[in-house]
C-alpha cells in the first residue's frame, strides 16, 4: 500500500465517528454508517450457528480491519474468524490471510459494496470462505476455492433453505431465521 494511502486511512479513521466503518480498496477509502438493528439480528443469527462449529483455537471477531498490503487493501466484514493467538495486539488491524472466513450482511443503502467490491477484494486477500447473507433478495451465497484473483465455486440458497458450509466449521447453516429488509 502506498504510504500516502496507508497515512489517509490511519487519518479517515482517527476521525470518523466510532459509528463508522472505515475500509480501503482500489485506491477508494469507503466509510459506512452503523448498521441497523435488522442487520445485527440477521449477524446474530448467522453467528450464532458458526459459534457452534468454531475450529479450536479460533475467535468470531466483528468489525476489525482486515489488511492485505501486497494488494493494497484493508476490508472490515461484519464477522470473521481469526487463530485466537493472532489477536494479543493492539493493533486494529489483522492480516487478512488468517481469516478462515468473511462474512458479510448486505446493507440496504450500499449493497454494490459487499456484492462488488467485497466479492472483487476477499479473494485477492486470501480470504477462504465469503459467505454473503441478503435481506433484500433473501438469499445466501457462499464463494470459496479463491484462485487467481476470483472465487472458483458459488452456492446459493434462498432464506428457508440450508446451506453446506465446507471445512474448517463444516456443518449445515440453517437460513429459516433470517429476516428480509
Amino acid at each position: 500500500m502506498d504510504p500516502q494511502h496507508f497515512a489517509l486511512l490511519e487519518e479517515a479513521q482517527r476521525i470518523a465517528p466510532k459509528s463508522m466503518k472505515v475500509e480501503y480498496t482500489d485506491g477508494t477509502i469507503i466509510m459506512q454508517a452503523s448498521p441497523s438493528a435488522l442487520h445485527e439480528l440477521n449477524l446474530t443469527k448467522v453467528r450464532s450457528q458458526f459459534d457452534l462449529h468454531t475450529p479450536r483455537g479460533t475467535v468470531p471477531i466483528g468489525n476489525i480491519d482486515l489488511v492485505s498490503p501486497s494488494v493494497a487493501m484493508s476490508r472490515n466484514p461484519d464477522l470473521t474468524y481469526l487463530p485466537e493467538e493472532e489477536l494479543g495486539t493492539t493493533s486494529g488491524k489483522i492480516p487478512a490471510e488468517l481469516a478462515l472466513i468473511a462474512v458479510e450482511i448486505v446493507s440496504k443503502s450500499n449493497p454494490e459494496n459487499d456484492w462488488t467490491g467485497k466479492l472483487r477484494d476477499y479473494p485477492l486477500m486470501h480470504i477462504p470462505l465469503y459467505l454473503i447473507v441478503d435481506p433484500r433478495q433473501k438469499t445466501v451465497a457462499l464463494f470459496s476455492e479463491p484462485e487467481n484473483g476470483r472465487y472458483r465455486s458459488r452456492e446459493d440458497a434462498d432464506f428457508g433453505e440450508n446451506i453446506h458450509i465446507p471445512d474448517p466449521f463444516c456443518f449445515i447453516l440453517d437460513t429459516g431465521a433470517l429476516r428480509p429488509y
